[in-house]
């Protein structure tokens, strides 16, 4: 009896490590915007960042002979790939580009847990009440986190429009994901939606910008934390978690992403970190920890 308490802690306590771990390096990613945009248009930066993560997973795919999906799998990849990397990333990286502001785009991106434990009910999949406090606990640390960096500046329709497909792509793929192709090796995985995300990308980074990258420090060790942490470790662990937990479990995880950018934020860049940020720190672990610990409640026969 010891020795499965054991191991259940374990389990429980190396669950708890990956989670973390996404949060953090995944709330990078706003901190690498800020480093990266003024040096590359949005979407040159993301067909380099998808085209060198393909470039690293190559020779790392052919030493450890990694096994790659069917024809099938690797189309439901690519779609996923699409929603994920393509949609979310080009969306969320333009408007930052055009002058949105990160706290507001931030909160619109993460209305993801909300909107996935909506899509989830209502096509069966059961989500307790504690699981629902727990949402709204986390939407309310999200919002109390960015309040004091509200700003109209730089919030235009197209903004919005941009941020709006960024939540829909995200929250669709990762859905999309859990369902058709939950587990795959994520080696030759991450190379299929890469390579389909860069598909999509890399022409309308030709026809659409005209500013030019400028190489310097500040690209290269944006685009080697975008590569190295980003696309390939905290991609890793997202889907490593959803291929373990349910949808509303792994997406519940990003009311964490804002407190802790913001966090990172006043570290880095001397950003404002006032009560309002530490108080929506605490509301959103709060219902992260709501969600993670609830269990659905058991369906008795014939029960729909």
């Amino acid at each position: 009896m010891s020795g499965d308490s054991g191991v259940l802690s374990r389990s429980r306590g190396a669950a708890i490590a990956v989670s973390l771990g996404f949060v953090l390096v995944w709330s990078t990613g706003f901190i690498v915007a800020r480093y990266g945009v003024p040096h590359a248009p949005a979407l040159s930066f993301l067909a380099l960042r998808f085209a060198l993560t393909l470039l690293v997973l190559a020779p790392l795919i052919m030493v450890q002979q990694a096994r790659w999906p069917s024809l099938r799998e690797a189309a439901h990849l690519a779609i996923a790939g699409l929603l994920i990397h393509g949609i979310y990333l080009s969306g969320v990286w333009i408007a930052i580009e055009h002058g949105m502001p990160s706290a507001m785009s931030a909160l619109i991106v993460n209305m993801q847990p909300i909107l996935t434990a909506v899509w989830v009910a209502w096509a069966g999949e059961h989500v307790t009440r504690r699981q629902w406090l727990g949402l709204l606990l986390g939407l309310m640390g999200v919002v109390l986190a960015v309040a004091s960096k509200w700003t109209a500046e730089g919030v235009s329709a197209t903004n919005l429009l941009c941020c709006v497909a960024a939540l829909a792509g995200i929250t669709a793929g990762t859905l999309y994901q859990k369902r058709q192709v939950p587990a795959f090796d994520l080696r030759t995985g991450t190379f299929v939606q890469l390579a389909a995300s860069l598909a999509l990308v890399g022409p309308f980074a030709l026809l659409l910008e005209s500013r030019p990258v400028m190489w310097n420090a500040e690209l290269v060790l944006a685009l080697a934390w975008a590569v190295l942490a980003i696309s390939i470790g905290a991609v890793f662990l997202l889907f490593r978690l959803i291929e373990r937990g349910s949808a509303t479990s792994v997406t519940s995880l990003m009311y964490l992403v804002p407190p802790t950018t913001a966090l990172m934020a006043w570290l880095l860049f001397d950003e404002a970190y006032g009560w309002w940020a530490a108080a929506g720190m605490a509301f959103a672990a709060a219902g992260v920890a709501l969600v993670q610990q609830a269990r659905p409640a058991p369906i008795t026969p014939g029960a729909r």
